[in-house]
């Protein structure tokens, strides 16, 4: 080595040093951290992938968060009505016993009508009362609102197609409204049965009247009755006996005379659909009638009715329909949904409901929603029989007012209502969120497989990397060592 100013061979040691402390550095540092990547420069591409992959991960665990809390807050809401079913059983066994007259006292009915009176409070307390902190569930603040069911007209005529409106679901776009239409394209009809009366003037005309004595069972959805009708009895009398059994039998009676021609005796079901008939046997004197067979029987049927465009679900005067953006169940009134005209009607649903992100992707698509009404009272029964409020002492339906029928009739429907939003809920819980919850897992533990690839070290690998570096370092040291001393060669040359 005969130049001193430039040391080649000790910059060449200098830059390979500087290159393994690098790698030694970079090893250490992913053996410390457990990390391949730990800054842009050590992998720009996967540092994006891996970026991303983490903001999936965290909307995925929000995601599940939410989908267990939404299980929790339907897990106590469904925990209030448990306790009220429980009640309305101990309820209708009240009834049932108060209805046994014959074998109870005054003093025992009385004592009836006061828990009867407690249940009730009892309910009301539990509809108000049962809340997922300061959120009220079972008081009807979770249930959905509506606009424009059974409008009034400009011209003061009230249009009153749907008698009840229940929103199980719908997904309502932020600051908007849902559209409901319903078209009556076929209505429902009841059963019917009609019969002419064989009793004739003295000039062989029919008259209206039965001409012999007769004795015929009349049944209907809700029970029989057996009537007997003496000769000459009239068509507006059988109607009036029908009509004052038609609560027991579900079948009503009237005269008609269409065209000046013979009154004939109609009877029909008092409700619409399938599930509806009226049956006629003669226990004797058919012949009271003109061609009557011994026992005849009709049923009613169930109409056609969209909603939305949809084909709805229907059972008399009950429509339903059940898809990813709506879920609703319809009463409609005997005149539009049984009318011989059918019809549209159409409303708004306008928001509310229990509405639950549980989706990483925040938007319609990805809320679940559930509509839970109110539980009290005076929410649960029907406008035709009656609501359970009127059980309460000094109303429509209480004890001493011997309306034993109409208040088993209100309590069923109640147990009913209550039991249909019971599955509702638990179905909710069990098609929905928990099945929601076991997929955004199963989503998570693929997609932190895929970001653990990227970013994760290798230990194995860094760990060799590591020790391929400390060798490299040492004995780049040692290199860098001798190429400094080879300059003083160059003293042996001054002599």
């Amino acid at each position: 080595m005969s130049r001193i100013n430039t040391n080649v061979e000790s910059l060449t040691a200098r830059r390979a040093l500087s290159i393994n402390n690098r790698s030694l550095n970079e090893a250490l540092g992913r053996l410390s951290t457990g990390l391949r990547i730990n800054s842009g420069r050590d992998d720009p591409a996967g540092l994006i992938a891996s970026e991303t992959l983490r903001s999936s991960l965290r909307a995925i665990s929000t995601a599940v968060d939410n989908a267990a809390r939404a299980d929790t807050i339907v897990a106590v809401a469904e925990g209030g009505l448990q306790e009220i079913s429980s009640l309305l059983l101990n309820l209708e066994n009240l009834i049932d016993q108060t209805a046994n007259e014959a074998g109870i006292t005054d003093e025992e009915r009385a004592a009836n009508q006061l828990q009867i009176d407690s249940i009730l409070t009892s309910i009301n307390r539990l509809a108000e009362a049962t809340a997922f902190g300061s959120k009220k569930l079972l008081n009807g603040s979770l249930s959905f609102a509506t606009s424009g069911v059974n409008v009034t007209e400009a011209t003061g005529t009230a249009v009153n197609h749907l008698d009840r409106v229940q929103i199980n679901a719908a997904k309502i776009p932020a600051g908007s409204f849902r559209q409901v239409n319903v078209n009556v394209v076929n209505p429902s009809t009841v059963a019917i049965i009609s019969a002419v009366p064989a009793g004739t003037d003295g000039s062989a005309v029919l008259n209206g009247t039965l001409n012999g004595a007769t004795t015929v069972q009349i049944r209907g959805n809700l029970g029989s009755e057996t009537l007997s009708f003496a000769s000459g009895t009239s068509t507006a009398e059988i109607a009036t006996a029908i009509n004052s059994s038609k609560a027991l039998t579900g079948v009503s009676a009237t005269g008609s005379a269409a065209g000046g021609g013979p009154s004939s005796l109609i009877l029909q079901s008092t409700g619409f659909g399938s599930d509806q008939f009226v049956s006629v046997s003669f226990v004797s004197g058919e012949s009271a009638f003109i061609s009557q067979a011994t026992t005849e029987q009709q049923s009613g049927t169930d109409g056609t009715i969209t909603i939305n465009g949809a084909n709805s679900v229907v059972r008399g005067l009950n429509a339903s329909v059940n898809n990813s953006s709506l879920s609703v169940d319809l009463t409609l009134t005997s005149s539009f949904g049984g009318g011989p005209a059918g019809g549209t009607s159409s409303f708004e649903i306008t928001g509310g409901g229990a509405v639950f992100s549980i989706s990483p992707t925040i938007g319609l698509s990805g809320q679940e929603s559930i509509g839970v009404d109110e539980v009290s009272t005076s929410k649960l029964g029907s406008t035709g029989t009656g609501f359970l409020s009127s059980l309460g002492t000094g109303l429509a339906n209480d004890l001493s007012s011997d309306n034993f029928t109409t208040a088993q009739r209100i309590v069923r429907a109640a147990i009913n209502q209550v039991a249909t939003l019971r599955g509702r809920l638990g179905g909710f819980q069990k098609d929905t969120l928990t099945t929601t919850i076991n997929s955004l897992r199963v989503s998570q533990e693929n997609i932190q497989a895929a970001e653990s690839a990227i970013r994760d070290a290798d230990f194995a690998t860094e760990t060799s990397n590591l020790t391929r570096a400390q060798i490299l370092v040492a004995s780049s040291t040692q290199v860098l060592k001798l190429a400094n001393t080879q300059p003083q060669n160059a003293l042996s040359l001054l002599g």
